[in-house]
């Protein structure tokens, strides 16, 4: 049975400014520069310019806003469209009192200097094998299965697949039958091209590929040659007993001889061209952290943003319908509407803009702020326990904001460039019953094996004793825990001659 009933409820709408502004505030330097790159290819009502600061400018803008906050018009109905440009009052458009400076954002000060970021060309590791293959003589099959080879293989230079995975794929995407021998001959001529290691399924591989070119051939190399064809395993897991037994020589030569093995690549694919090079990525600190006279200064880095405002143009326009307005047609009417669209998606996206410049810069203010000792010494130990909801607290934001503020972003400063995540951590109480940052123990964990005696290399439990003495009560599973965030190994795999 339907039956009608009046009712209260309370509803937390976003508006699109909102979404706007949260997916802006997500952005890194880099992506905002993209970002408004699109919008000014989408909006003709939006230009970049060089504005001259010192020149004395009448008012850009003679509009207003007579569209509601939050509706630019686009998604109108078009029965909607039709009335309210009927009903358009062109006198509304041009007694505006907005002044300049809200119809435009400057995303840099008049002494920043001007900074680009140099893009590199370079050449796959790809490429780099490709060239040296038109230097040898094959028959085209050939020539085209190893280009394929080339293909598969990984950005450090490996042929992770299995030789028959890689047959049954040539029978069925190619239609190429190939027999595994063949695809063999065929991955030896590949191993045989540079970088030495080229195309090795795993370490081992490898590192013999390396060892065997090698030329002259010394004492050293053949002995390094045996340890790795023969004793990889002992190698591995560092059971330097074994290797002397399988060498018959003493610790000073076996010194000599691991030398000469860690002077291999085992990413061979890297050491070229600019496939999965570690230092392809270049990162621009969203924050500039200085220190002067003892006091931290703080810097959105937005040089590399342009300057947007209002297009004059569009000014321009209704300027040129003002005049028209006694016989203003249809027509006229409607390209009346899509300017005023137009230049309101303009405003909004500057006023976000600007509100992503001053959510960025309080949220790291505080920030700089909590861990002020940190910032001007560059000592770990000084890092005190952050969480989100600590800075949330103190800038009166969402939490949710608060770590798009800090996700993926990096701040410049006098001891490096660091991604803003790293400043936050859980907290532990030491001994005395004071709150300690968790990074203050990894950084006492890392110092501890820095300095432990790399021949007897301390064990979990020596150094959750080691924490323990020092204040640090944690236990053993802590430790390795933290050890292996840190990329250390165990203490058996840290154990030299």
């Amino acid at each position: 049975m339907l039956h009608q009933n009046l009712s209260q409820k309370l509803q937390q709408k976003l508006s699109p400014q909102q979404i706007q502004l949260m997916k802006l505030i997500q952005l890194q330097t880099q992506s905002l520069e993209e970002r408004i790159q699109e919008e000014l290819e989408i909006n003709p009502a939006l230009e970049e310019t060089e504005l001259d600061r010192n020149a004395d400018e009448a008012p850009a803008d003679e509009w207003d806003s007579e569209f509601p906050d939050g509706d630019d018009g686009e998604s109108s109905a078009s029965d909607d469209l039709h009335e309210e440009r009927d009903t358009l009052d062109f006198s509304d458009y041009f007694d505006d009192d907005t002044p300049d400076y809200k119809t435009q954002t400057s995303n840099q000060s008049a002494d920043d200097e001007s900074y680009e970021t140099p893009l590199v060309g370079t050449k796959s590791m790809q490429d780099y094998l490709l060239e040296q293959l038109s230097t040898v003589v094959l028959s085209p099959n050939d020539e085209t299965l190893c280009k394929y080879l080339i293909g598969t293989l990984d950005d450090d230079g490996y042929l992770r697949r299995a030789t028959l995975d890689i047959c049954d794929d040539l029978a069925f995407t190619l239609g190429v039958i190939v027999e595994p021998a063949d695809l063999e001959r065929l991955i030896e001529r590949i191993q045989s091209l540079d970088p030495p290691g080229i195309g090795a399924r795993d370490l081992q591989e490898c590192l013999v590929l390396q060892l065997e070119r090698k030329r002259p051939a010394t004492p050293l190399s053949r002995m390094a040659l045996l340890v790795v064809e023969n004793g990889f395993e002992a190698l591995a897991k560092r059971h330097y007993a074994k290797l002397l037994d399988l060498l018959h020589t003493d610790e000073s030569q076996l010194k000599e001889v691991l030398a000469e093995i860690g002077k291999l690549n085992p990413k061979p694919g890297l050491s070229v061209g600019g496939s999965g090079a570690p230092n392809g990525e270049v990162i621009v600190p969203d924050y500039l952290i200085t220190v002067h006279d003892g006091q931290l200064e703080l810097q959105l880095n937005s040089r590399n943003a342009p300057e947007l405002n209002i297009s004059r143009d569009y000014k321009n326009m209704l300027s040129h319908y003002k005049e028209s307005k006694g016989n203003a047609s249809a027509a006229s009417k409607e390209a009346l509407l899509f300017v005023k669209q137009k230049i309101d998606a303009a405003k909004w996206f500057i006023d976000a803009i600007k509100q992503r410049q001053q959510t960025l810069l309080l949220t790291m203010s505080t920030i700089m702020k909590y861990q002020e000792k940190y910032f001007l010494t560059g000592d770990e130990r000084h890092l005190k326990p952050m969480i989100l909801k600590d800075i949330a607290d103190q800038v009166g934001m969402d939490i949710s904001t608060v770590s798009r503020v800090a996700s993926n972003k990096y701040v410049q400063t006098p001891f490096g460039t660091f991604l803003i995540k790293t400043f936050f951590s859980e907290s532990m109480l030491n001994s005395e019953g004071e709150e300690v940052s968790t990074k203050e123990i990894k950084k006492i964990l890392e110092d501890s094996i820095g300095e432990e005696d790399t021949r007897n290399p301390l064990t979990d439990d020596a150094l959750a004793q080691l924490l323990e003495d020092k204040g640090y009560p944690i236990a053993r599973r802590t430790v390795a825990k933290y050890r292996e965030q840190l990329s250390i190994p165990v203490a058996r795999l840290r154990k030299t001659l």
